[in-house]
């Protein structure tokens, strides 16, 4: 079995964004994700309740730290969306 320091990225904005968003992975070839809806209330009110285009989806990612800041950054620049970031060590045998 072998160790490996990775990070969970998890991003959480509007559906609409969702498309784009997986577009950006797998331009830094990045194809392991999983996505799903989620709701909620917040500064913007509840969320998720209503219409399709109004709900919001978390995407996770599992990566290694050096696609991280490039992908991180292209996630800033035109989404209005909330990143975590959190330290994991997986173990795979």
């Amino acid at each position: 079995m072998k160790l490996y320091t990775v990070k969970l990225l998890t991003i959480t904005c509007e559906i609409l964004a969702q498309k784009n968003i997986i577009e950006i992975l797998k331009k830094h070839e990045i194809t392991g994700y999983t996505s799903y809806e989620v709701d909620g209330n917040g500064a913007r009110g509840l969320r998720g309740q209503g219409l399709q285009i109004e709900k919001n989806v978390k995407v996770e990612v599992i990566m290694r730290e050096e696609k991280l800041s490039d992908v991180m950054r292209k996630f800033l620049e035109p989404y209005l969306l909330i990143l975590l970031l959190f330290f994991m060590l997986v173990m795979l045998a």
